[in-house]
Parts: structure tokens; sequence; C-alpha cells
């Protein structure tokens, strides 16, 4: 994928939600407790954070305020985390379908942008936090490498290396030599992989 700039976030956003979804639907009731690269999150944690966080998206594309929407999911059963992700996924693909809502101004937990800037940081999250689960499940190898190319070139663009503690992500580790994209985009946010950490 070339610059992220000019690249239309939507069909990127539509496949990193696919490779969402087939992922979560592997999530067995076992691996619920288990870390995750997150340091702060379980696995449970960070399920409930990614239908969370996409419900509130959902809402910044329709339209209303999404910062008022609390980014963790709640009251969902140890067996319905793949169910209400796909709920929560056609409601945030159906928001972001209009060419108007890429221009419109959005308010998102980073500032007032535009859908385009909003919707491509929305890209990083779930490719950042899909890696954080397939990290902890042990499945890292089978992501999509062009999801991880389109969500690094954003975080280099939005978040500035050896940023300081304040921003949402940590700041930036050394990725190591020979370390492949999906490495390369948790090192520009603080994160590494549980063989490295």
């Amino acid at each position: 994928m070339s610059s992220t700039a000019f690249t239309d976030p939507r069909p990127v956003y539509t496949r990193a939600t696919e490779q969402a979804a087939a992922l979560i639907k592997t999530v067995r009731p076992e691996h619920l407790g288990g870390p995750t690269p997150c340091a702060e999150y379980d696995v449970r944690t960070l399920l409930s954070h990614i239908v969370g966080g996409t419900l509130r998206n959902a809402v910044i594309g329709e339209g209303g305020d999404g910062l008022a929407v609390h980014p963790f999911a709640e009251g969902v059963g140890d067996d319905g985390w793949a169910a209400a992700y796909d709920e929560v996924r056609v409601r945030v693909l159906r928001a972001w379908e209009s060419d108007e809502r890429m221009t419109t101004l959005v308010r998102v937990p980073w500032g007032e942008v535009t859908g385009h800037a909003a919707l491509s940081g929305y890209v990083m999250e779930i490719v950042t936090h899909t890696w954080d689960l397939a990290e902890a499940l042990g499945r890292a190898g089978e992501l999509d490498p062009e999801l991880a190319e389109f969500a690094l070139a954003t975080a280099r663009r939005v978040l500035p290396g050896g940023r300081p503690g304040d921003h949402h992500f940590a700041a930036c580790r050394a990725a190591g030599d020979g370390a492949g994209v999906y490495e390369r985009l948790a090192a520009w946010l603080g994160r590494a992989p549980f063989s490295r950490a």
C-alpha cells in the first residue's frame, strides 16, 4: 500500500476488521486470562477494548459523540466475544460508508480531525490490537502484512518517535534486526513480542 495520506482507509479498515473477527473466533475460554503484549490487558480485557473501541468508532462515524462511549464492552459472556465483535463490526462499516464522512471533521481521543484521518487512526488501532491478540494466542505469523504496512505508516505520521509518556501509546522501542512489519509496528507503539519481552 502506498502513502496512507492518500489511500482510502475504508477498504483497509474493512480488511482489518475481517482479520480481527477471524482471530477472535479462535479464542477459547482457557485463553481469556492469559497475558498480552499490552501489559495492562489480559486477553479478556483486550477483547473488551476491541469491542468497546469499535463501538466508539461506530458512533463517531455515525456523527455522534464517540468520546462519551466507554471504550470497553461490558456484559459480554466469555463465549460471546466473537458475536459481540461481529455485531459492532457491521455497525462500524455501515457508519463509515459515505464519502462525505471522509471529509467531515470528527472528534476522536487524539483531537479533531477529518474522517479520513480518524479512520486511518482506527486502522492503526485495530491492526495493533489484533497483533496483541495474535501474539497472546501464538498466531502472530498468520497476519496480513499489508495491513501492518498501512498501520505503521499511519503511526509514523501521527505519533512522533521518542514521544513522551503522555501519549496513548508507550515510547518507541527498538525493533531489532530482521523484524517483520508487525514487530516494527509493535515496537513503534512501545510493544515487544513475548519472545523478546
